[in-house]
């Protein structure tokens, strides 16, 4: 089945199987976005803790919104 057919089997839908086939296709590209993490592994995150420059720098920003 090519786009041109699927749309017009789509049209004919009823508004709750639309509904259904839109819950599908997100259900879908969420899949396709997610990362591959794996299971058990370690990755690393970057924190703030031990950034004093950061910090300092954060501070001066807040300082001068006030």
């Amino acid at each position: 089945m090519n786009v041109v057919e699927l749309f017009s089997t789509l049209r004919n839908l009823t508004r709750a199987d639309k509904l259904k086939v839109m819950q599908f296709l997100v259900s879908e590209l969420s899949r396709d976005e997610e990362a591959s993490l794996e299971q058990g592994a370690t990755y690393p995150i970057w924190s703030p803790l031990n950034s004093h420059a950061d910090a300092h720098q954060l501070a001066q920003l807040l300082e001068s919104d006030e």
